[in-house]
């Protein structure tokens, strides 16, 4: 597949879900342009790009289709467009409310109308003027055959405001007309008054990446030759010598090279308990330092940094649109279009009725009004930023919105053991020599072997030579075969160690260690043989133990409070993995499986019909959180298991897939909620409207309604939490 680049556009003059399909028409008909995805929640168009093209030849294609684009080269605040937005939706409320001061002294049987002239001089400022962005819109979308809301409000305000002109005209000398110059005002006033609370609720739903833009310093403080300088962030290099205060915030990933200090990672991580770190362990840029002087050497600056790399996923993550945006996508084309002709319709029935033209003319302007498609826009975009939002707070990083609504249906979670269940850090518990042989001997070479080794299971090992106050041997001709064993020669002697499997392969056999090899495995321990290659027997055995981390009997259980049921997949032997299958509670057991048949267990999940998330944090588990419908990799793992994955944890906690589950499924939920109430809105309002029970105000009031409730039912993930 040819690769792709992706480029950010802000767009500007897009008020509904048809605007979207518009502009996402317009940039996908660009050559070179292999996928465009536009968010009408932050106005932004994410275009990927399977050829180079000019940044001028999409801003075109925008500006050809009746709006405004430009290139986003920084985040931008969303909340900044509500102050924009505020001046406008007051003055037209200040206008209305005289007209609306009318109205309602007709219900209290007092006159308070104004005369018509004066009504008609509130009105033109507000139709013309405050009013203008819709004509200009509405304008735009007619030339380019488009329906939109704009069109919408401009058609039934100003077709509101020329019967009041005409009636206002022909009226008879002393005779005061009912006019309808304050349905007109209030609609565009409603409408505004939307805008600006839409616009307030957007910045809200962006709350969580400002926060996250918030962390980075705009200074760091260097060492250089002997004394402490300091320079901008975007000067910062790597392996730069950098100095951290208490209170300091950290502006790069790095090591720490003198001091130790407690430090706050809640915003990154979601662990709201401080980390102690000394020398040798590695610190995250937006960390805060709550104590101690430290020097870190900086191993990742600016866009390297894990911190930009979490923004960059919610950023994608928010500007992604979920599979089922596509269908309202269709039906917001098609929308506009049909919502004129009911119009159109409505007005033709009343005239055929014999009422007079201005029934008519209300009736068929209250059904343009109330149909606009605001809330169908919003209401998965709207939610997705906010969920996406709670969970990267949480510690829960997701990629896009087609992994989150495929993670609010899964059924079945497949655990890694090592490193997800367990601390990935075993101990050597027991050394058992075969017949004739010494323990010590065993300990030896086992250690000396795996010295050239990066498993856990030899750290374990060297870790145990060094406490004896031995020195290992470094093997030569060392090869490590994966999910099964090393080889290699230590003092002339070739020498395997891996697990029962591996040896047989080679001929060696277990020299009457068996029953003692499966009483340790029942009781939950790892064992690795050692054998010589030349001789063919079992010098011996070594037994691991690694423990289960504390979260994860409480991983298991929140799954299963969800309805979702768990099994472990491992390349341990059976016993060792239901001993540890057992503490946790996990029924189901796929052990001795090797890295390259983690995939394929995972297919064999899929085909019994579960919706399949696998959780892993190794380079061995990047195939199968690949070929899972939702992979979730450690945030304490490898690159390649993070990069294979779609949801990325950013504590080495397995109670956060239960989180991440529960967040999805609450999402995915605002998103139907939200998507019934818009439709609802409209199922219901536009035969009120036709057949004459909803006035224009109250129909504008209605629309203005659909598409703040909508935006607030999504804000309501922000209180969100861990279950």
């Amino acid at each position: 597949m040819a690769s792709t680049s992706a480029l950010d556009l802000l767009i500007d003059g897009m008020s509904c879900a048809s605007c979207v399909s518009h502009v996402e028409e317009a940039l996908s008909g660009v050559p070179g342009v292999a996928k465009a995805e536009v968010n009408l929640a932050t106005n932004r168009a994410r275009v990927a790009l399977a050829a180079a093209i000019p940044t001028e030849a999409l801003i075109q294609a925008v500006e050809a289709a009746g709006y405004e684009a430009r290139l986003v080269t920084a985040s931008e605040d969303p909340a900044a467009s509500g102050g924009r937005e505020l001046l406008p939706a007051v003055l037209a409320s200040l206008a209305a409310l005289p007209l609306v001061g009318g109205m309602a002294g007709d219900l209290l049987g007092r006159d308070w109308m104004l005369p018509g002239w004066w009504q008609f001089a509130l009105a033109v400022p507000v139709q013309f003027w405050l009013g203008a962005r819709f004509y200009r819109a509405g304008w735009k979308a007619l030339r380019h055959g488009r329906g939109t809301m704009d069109l919408l409000v401009a058609l039934g305000t100003s077709a509101a405001f020329g019967l009041s002109v005409w009636l206002l005209l022909t009226a008879h000398p002393g005779h005061m007309p009912h006019l309808y110059f304050e349905a007109s005002v209030v609609v565009i006033a409603l409408v505004l008054v939307g805008k600006a609370l839409e616009a307030r609720a957007k910045g809200q739903t962006a709350a969580a990446l400002r926060a996250l833009l918030a962390l980075r310093p705009e200074a760091a403080r260097i060492l250089r030759d002997g004394a402490e300088v300091e320079i901008p962030i975007e000067a910062v290099q790597v392996g730069m010598q950098v100095l951290l205060r208490p209170g300091d915030r950290i502006p790069v990933d790095g090591i720490i090279q003198e001091g130790a200090g407690a430090f706050d990672e809640s915003l990154l991580t979601g662990e709201s308990l401080p980390v102690d770190k000394a020398v040798g362990d590695g610190v995250t840029a937006g960390a805060i330092n709550l104590s101690g002087r430290l020097t870190v050497t900086a191993q990742a600056v600016g866009a390297e940094t894990t911190l930009a790399r979490i923004v960059r996923l919610v950023e994608g993550a928010q500007a992604s649109k979920a599979p089922v945006q596509k269908l309202v996508d269709k039906v917001s084309a098609i929308f506009v279009p049909v919502v004129v002709v009911l119009a159109a319709l409505t007005l033709i029935g009343w005239l055929l009725t014999g009422s007079g033209i201005e029934q008519a003319l209300i009736a068929a302007v209250s059904v343009l009004v109330i149909a606009c498609p605001c809330a169908l826009g919003l209401a998965t975009p709207t939610a997705i930023m906010v969920g996406t939002g709670a969970a990267a707070r949480a510690g829960i990083l997701i990629r896009d919105a087609e992994t989150l609504e495929r993670a609010h249906a899964v059924t079945l979670v497949a655990f890694d053991k090592t490193g997800t269940l367990t601390e990935g850090k075993p101990r050597l518990l027991q050394i058992v020599a075969a017949s004739g042989g010494e323990e010590a001997e065993v300990l030896q070479l086992a250690g000396s072997l795996q010295l050239g080794s990066e498993h856990p299971l030899a750290h374990a090992t060297v870790s145990e030579v060094l406490a004896k106050g031995s020195a290992p041997t470094p093997p030569s001709d060392f090869r490590a075969i994966a999910g099964q064993g090393v080889q290699g020669r230590v003092g002339g002697r070739h020498l395997l160690l891996g697990n029962r499997r591996f040896l047989q392969s080679a001929g060696v056999t277990d020299s009457g260690l068996i029953l003692t090899a499966d009483r340790l495995e029942s009781e939950g321990h790892t064992v690795s043989f050692l054998g010589d290659a030349d001789s063919l027997v079992v010098l011996g055995l070594l037994a691991y133990a690694d423990t289960p981390k504390p979260s994860a009997l409480r991983a298991v259980e929140s799954l299963r409070a969800l309805g979702i049921a768990s099994v472990m997949v491992t390349g341990d032997r059976m016993g060792a993995a239901r001993a540890v299958a057992g503490k946790l509670g996990i029924d189901t057991v796929r052990a001795e499986v090797l890295p390259d048949e983690k995939a394929a267990v995972i297919a064999d999940l899929k085909s019994g019909g579960a919706v399949v998330a696998m959780v892993g944090d190794g380079i061995n588990d990047a195939p199968a959180l690949a070929s899972a419908d939702v992979g979730l990799a450690m945030g304490t793992g490898t690159d390649v298991a993070i990069e294979a994955a779609g949801i990325t944890l950013m504590r080495g906690d397995p109670a956060l897939v239960a989180g991440a589950v529960d967040i999805a499924r609450r999402t995915y939920g605002k998103i139907r909620q939200g998507l019934f109430w818009a439709f609802a809105y409209n199922i219901l309002g536009i035969p009120l409207a036709a057949l004459g029970y909803l006035s224009p105000m109250l129909a504008g009031a209605a629309m203005a309604l659909s598409s703040v409730s909508v935006i607030a039912n999504a804000l309501l993930l922000r209180r969100w939490r861990l279950p």
